[in-house]
C-alpha cells in the first residue's frame, strides 16, 4: 500500500481552478509551499469505464523515476482496468446468439475450429 501521505522535493506547481467535472473520488492533494492546494489525484466513472487522474509529473524534474509515483501509477492502472470480462450488454435484436454491439464477421474465414495450430497458422 501507499503511506498516508509522500512528498515530492521539487515539483512544478500548478494551482486551481482545474476544469473538470467533480471527481467521484478525491485521492490526492498537492500543497504548496505559498499554499496552493491542487487536486492531484482523483477518480471518475464514465459509463462503465473508469478514470484516474494523476497531476504530478513535468519533464523538467525525474518525478516518474520515483518509485513511490510509479506505484501510485500502477495502483491507478489497476484500479481502472476491466475485471470480469465484458460488462456491456450482448443482446442483439433477432440474433440467434448473445454478442457484443459491436462485433464484426470476420473477412475471410482463417481455419475451420480445431486444433490451435489450425487457429494460429
Amino acid at each position: 500500500g501507499l503511506p498516508p501521505y509522500f512528498e515530492i522535493e521539487e515539483c512544478e506547481m500548478y494551482g486551481e481552478l482545474l476544469d473538470i467535472p467533480t471527481p467521484d473520488d478525491l485521492v490526492f492533494v498537492s500543497w504548496f509551499e505559498g499554499g496552493n492546494v491542487f487536486r492531484s489525484g482523483a477518480c471518475f466513472h464514465r459509463g462503465n469505464g473508469k478514470i484516474f487522474y494523476f497531476r504530478p509529473g513535468h519533464e523538467t524534474y525525474p518525478i516518474f523515476h520515483m518509485d513511490i509515483v510509479r506505484q501510485v501509477i500502477a495502483n491507478g492502472v489497476r484500479w481502472a482496468a476491466p475485471s470480469g470480462g465484458p460488462t456491456f450488454p450482448y443482446y442483439q435484436e433477432g440474433a440467434s446468439q448473445l454478442s457484443a454491439f459491436n462485433e464484426k464477421e470476420p473477412l475471410e474465414t482463417i481455419a475451420e475450429k480445431g486444433s490451435v495450430r489450425d487457429r494460429v497458422g
